[in-house]
């Protein structure tokens, strides 16, 4: 399959909404067939500014932000409690591209949560619960966890855990990376204004 930008360049056509250009993109390498395609890089840092990376999926985007879901007592979720900051790379070597977002993170509504939480199947859904995600492994294995949490919901619905939700990144800046031969990537900043309005610069490679 022959990759969707065969010239290695941004369209002068998009250069003005970072979201429109960020779906385009995100779909192109969905139809490219690239595994896992919405799978990204997430950074975030302590208050005395350690960093911390590990990868996540993108589960849904719009202009108010880029949304992924996890344990609310998680290493990454306590160093976003402290500095509400965060980082996101996707990256799709096939397509010779990436996209980096930088930004403030907020919870997403319980609402916003439980909605996500039904359409996981039953086992990732028991798994949300099970896990004291960052925890060490005490006595009690990961296994036996599941045991519990599959006979205490035996026969219904499994609700959303306290514990577990959504994340929103909210972009100030998005940068577009395009492969192009000779090492002279093309780089399309976009910087969120005051007025929150989108500006555009092109960087060096």
């Amino acid at each position: 399959m022959k990759p969707p930008n065969p010239t290695g360049r941004i369209s002068s056509s998009n250069q003005t909404d970072p979201i429109a250009l960020f779906s385009e993109w995100f779909m192109e390498a969905k139809n490219y067939g690239i595994a896992l395609h919405e799978s990204m890089a997430l950074s975030t840092c302590t208050p005395d500014g350690i960093p911390s990376s590990r990868m996540v999926l993108l589960k849904s985007f719009d202009a108010e932000g880029f949304i992924f879901f996890t344990n609310y007592n998680s290493r990454k979720a306590q160093e976003i409690v402290s500095n509400p900051k965060a980082s996101l790379l996707l990256h799709w070597p096939a397509l010779e591209r990436q996209i980096r977002i930088e930004g403030s993170v907020t919870q997403t509504s319980t609402e916003e949560s439980h909605s996500y939480f039904r359409t996981r199947d039953r086992g990732s859904q028991v798994g949300a619960w099970a896990s004291k995600q960052s925890e060490t492994i005490g006595d009690e294995s990961l296994a036996n966890e599941v045991d519990k949490i599959e006979e205490r919901f035996k026969n219904q619905e499994i609700p959303l855990p306290p514990f577990w939700g959504g994340y929103r990144v909210c972009p100030n800046k998005i940068e577009f990376w395009q492969g192009r031969p000779d090492r002279l990537h093309q780089r399309l900043l976009f910087v969120l204004e005051s007025d929150k309005k989108w500006t555009s610069t092109l960087l060096y490679p």
